[in-house]
């Protein structure tokens, strides 16, 4: 694996998988919790130490359960969870401090690595309210790094004036069907990290031929060379599966590099 080091100075695996569905009846994202862990426990069988989740994901428990049992130090992993943008969740300072000392029990764990603000809300003092709870934690070491996830320009910058601790990732949608070239890009310019989650969604027949072509070159699937195309812009991606196969192949992403023109290709796909 290799890393990514923060606005914090923390390293960052490039790759993470997510979790949304992990943990629940029949693999569905509204499904109950079930306390499953096999493909958490797949996943770390193949070499991930980065997971995402989220309290409105419900599965923060079965995360922390998963690292209890793969008998691995705490600090080998590198855990994401995020605040929802909910009323219930941000509406008062007790709420906030309760949604993050609920994910850390959820965890059964002193820290999370780093912690989102889910999705933004129109009020941008409001947020920045929300972000100095948030910061409070920081203080304390039981949240390691601060970031936010679908935030667009105006948002990302309306925090990072107003805020004592800069955003350190912006996990926003980056495939082929909305790459978000932009927000990328304006995120890299701040020294703000980029993270894509659904990195393989809306990918056509025509887009996953080309990425195809391009794969053969290198014996790399098509997936595997958008995932490459991510990591070589410095964007972290949190590909998902529940296929202990193709998750050990969504990790082996850095033994072959794209040329400049492939990267031209892709990113106009």
């Amino acid at each position: 694996m290799e890393f990514l080091t923060l606005n914090t100075g923390i390293q960052i695996p490039y790759v993470g998988s997510g979790t949304n569905t992990f943990g629940k009846v029949n693999q569905q994202y509204d499904g109950e919790i079930n306390d499953d862990t096999s493909e958490l426990m797949s996943a770390i069988g193949v070499g991930y130490r980065h997971f995402d989740t989220a309290i409105s994901y419900r599965n923060e428990r079965v995360v922390g359960l998963a690292i209890k049992q793969s008998e691995l130090p705490r600090e080998d992993f590198f855990i994401t969870s995020k605040i929802p943008g909910r009323p219930e969740f941000i509406s008062s300072e007790k709420a906030v401090i309760d949604a993050v000392e609920s994910t850390l029990t959820a965890l059964d764990s002193s820290y999370v690595d780093l912690y989102l603000i889910h999705h933004p809300w129109p009020n941008l003092e409001e947020m920045v309210l929300v972000w100095k709870i948030l910061e409070k934690f920081v203080d304390e070491g039981k949240i390691k790094a601060l970031g936010v996830s679908n935030f667009n320009e105006k948002q990302l910058m309306y925090l990072i004036d107003h805020s004592r601790i800069k955003p350190a990732v912006n996990q926003v949608e980056s495939n082929p069907g909305n790459w978000n070239h932009e927000i990328i890009e304006f995120s890299l310019k701040n020294q703000v990290i980029p993270e894509a989650w659904g990195p393989l969604k809306k990918v056509n027949e025509t887009t996953r031929a080309t990425l195809t072509e391009i794969g053969e070159k290198y014996d790399k699937s098509w997936a595997q060379v958008l995932l490459r195309y991510q990591i070589e812009r410095n964007v972290i991606v949190i590909p998902k599966s529940h296929n202990s196969k193709r998750q050990k192949e969504n990790l082996a992403l850095f033994d072959f590099s794209l040329s400049n023109e492939e990267r031209a290709t892709i990113g106009k796909l």
